[in-house]
């Protein structure tokens, strides 16, 4: 109930889910309104579509340690009890990203040795993909908590992309061990020991600005979620105004239209590729839960490619096999 166009996109991304991937997925919120959705879609009554009454809807101007104390009956924190009473396998959810990790720190608890879970999402590149952790969680860090938002994003990475000691950075406006701020220097020294160990589950290459991501020099990159959210919106911008470009580019002459037509294929296809409703969300790694963030204007393909992401990491047991490759380096 909490996204720019809850409950419309969640509603018709959730059908969409369960027709293409044969899931369950259970709709948490007002039951009225549901309803009405559910009729828009053509889904009343559909299979594999159930509804979770709830009287409150967290905003996005709640605060998210308050609202867990005083909306005991949102949907957001009954969503989140279902995961914890093996009701569901996942939770998904577009709205206030501070309140969903909230109820899920207090509901469903840390992973063992966990700090502050932090949101891990995946970027394409030509070199292939990389992990940005943290994005969002958390504005305001320590250094403990930065260093292991490393070790987060890299246990993310061995899972996710098979890569069984990725490269680690941690992000900065200089690659010399003298840059940053007193926050990242602090944190690099304990990166730096972490790796130092023979069995470290990945390896340090320093500091990384922000025209590294895209080289293949690095295969996670740890920052705070201030600037990690900063870099994911900035991406979204640029990857938009570039395609804006091209298009008002591929319309100027008949010799470019040719062109256009002739590209359209891939550039259909590179599109697909860093569009954030392919991706339907990022994933709140950390907590003993899978438990799936998706950008609050979400679409209802975002929220469709979401839900099947959520099915894809609980299948997984993704949560397991972060504590483990947290537990026991390679």
């Amino acid at each position: 109930m909490g996204g720019d166009l809850a409950p419309r996109s969640e509603v018709a991304g959730a059908v969409a889910a369960v027709r293409e991937a044969q899931l369950e997925v259970t709709l948490v919120g007002d039951r009225a309104r549901l309803e009405a959705e559910l009729e828009r879609v053509g889904a009343r009554g559909e299979r594999g579509i159930t509804i979770e009454h709830a009287a409150e809807i967290v905003t996005m101007d709640d605060h998210p340690g308050e609202v867990f104390r005083k909306k005991r009956q949102s949907s957001l924190r009954l969503a989140t009890e279902l995961v914890k009473a093996g009701r569901a396998h996942a939770l998904v959810s577009a709205g206030n990203s501070g309140a969903v990790l909230s109820h899920a720190l207090f509901v469903l608890g840390r992973s063992a040795g966990v700090e502050r879970p932090a949101i891990a999402t995946s970027f394409p590149t030509p070199h292939g993909p990389f992990t940005l952790c943290d994005v969002g969680a958390n504005v305001d860090v320590r250094p403990s908590m930065l260093a292991q938002f490393a070790a987060l994003g890299a246990a993310y990475d061995r899972v996710v992309h098979g890569r069984p000691r990725p490269r680690v950075g941690l992000l900065s406006n200089g690659g010399e061990p003298g840059k940053g701020t007193e926050l990242t220097r602090a944190a690099h020294a304990l990166v730096e020991a972490a790796a130092a160990r023979p069995d470290a589950p990945f390896r340090f290459v320093g500091y990384v600005e922000g025209s590294d991501l895209w080289r293949g020099t690095v295969d996670v990159v740890a920052t705070d979620g201030f600037t990690g959210n900063v870099v994911l919106k900035v991406c979204e911008g640029v990857a938009d105004a570039l395609f804006g470009l091209v298009r008002a580019e591929l319309r100027e002459t008949p010799r470019a239209q040719l062109g256009g037509f002739l590209a359209a294929p891939a550039l259909r296809s590179l599109k697909k590729r860093i569009d954030f409703t392919e991706t339907g969300g990022a994933v709140l790694a950390g907590v003993d839960g899978v438990v799936i963030i998706a950008h609050g204007r979400s679409d209802t393909t975002a929220v469709k490619n979401a839900v099947k992401l959520a099915d894809r990491f609980a299948r997984a047991e993704l949560p397991a096999r972060m504590r483990d490759a947290i537990a026991a380096p390679a």
